[in-house]
């Protein structure tokens, strides 16, 4: 179990989605984010990023996607000086194979993963693929995790492999629609619903998730939180641990 030291905190924010809706609007929204990890760098004691940080992402064996420079710049400072940072993937950015952990030292989960401080436990995940429902993204995301469909996708030249996921990112955003600007209540929010199925079985302090871009705190019942950190789309939001208790706030 890791303590907070006095006077630090730990620190979750999610879905960048860096590379939407295209390179202009993108580009300001990585610079207030850089800023932000400026800021909070003299008392971070953990980051915790869970999850579409980028629109896309593939890792070609010898290539990388362009740009990004000033986030994984900041991102290998932050790290380099000894603060921790971790990352999640989300279903816009699932395709790493290595390049995080080995250039920035940041290591990369792909399911949830539990972590205790100073006594309190986080369950934490991005949340593509939990709860009920959702049948048809849960199929697609056992393809798009599959090392042989991604070893097929790698035969694709760069120039067509990503132009053809940032068309279906696209297309995905404008299904999507409005959906994240409103809570759906308890019952038809599938991330508390799978939250309250595993709090029946073990429980958990805080479960703090991405994915839904709808900035929540509520109390799951049972000493329980269930926290969703939103996005850097639209909401600017975050959380930080400061040892006590979690705080969902936003950026100005």
């Amino acid at each position: 179990m890791t303590e907070v030291a006095p006077g630090k905190k730990i620190y979750f924010l999610s879905d960048f989605h860096l590379g939407a809706p295209n390179y202009e609007a993108s580009l300001i929204r990585e610079k207030k984010i850089v800023a932000f990890l400026d800021e909070i760098k003299h008392d971070a004691q953990e980051i915790f990023i869970v999850g579409d940080m980028f629109d896309f992402w593939y890792e070609y064996k010898e290539v990388v996607p362009k740009g990004y420079v000033r986030l994984l710049g900041k991102l290998a400072e932050i790290t380099d000086n000894g603060i921790p940072v971790y990352f999640f993937l989300g279903n816009h950015d699932m395709w790493m194979s290595g390049y995080f952990e080995r250039e920035l030292h940041i290591p990369v989960y792909s399911e949830p993963k539990v972590f205790e401080r100073n006594g309190k436990s986080f369950y934490i995940g991005h949340g593509d693929g939990l709860g009920p429902g959702d049948h048809g993204y849960k199929f697609i995301k056992k393809v798009f995790r599959n090392p042989v469909c991604q070893w097929l996708f790698g035969q694709l030249h760069p120039t067509w492999g990503i132009g053809l996921a940032n068309y279906f990112s696209r297309k995905s955003r404008a299904k999507t629609g409005n959906a994240d600007s409103f809570f759906l209540g308890e019952d038809n929010e599938w991330l508390i619903i799978y939250s309250k199925e595993v709090l029946a079985k073990q429980h958990y302090d805080f479960f703090v998730f991405g994915h839904r871009h709808y900035p929540l705190d509520l109390s799951l019942g049972n000493n329980s939180r269930y926290i969703n950190l939103g996005d850097w789309i639209t909401n600017f939001t975050y959380a930080y641990f400061d040892g006590n208790d979690v705080y969902l706030k936003k950026r100005d």
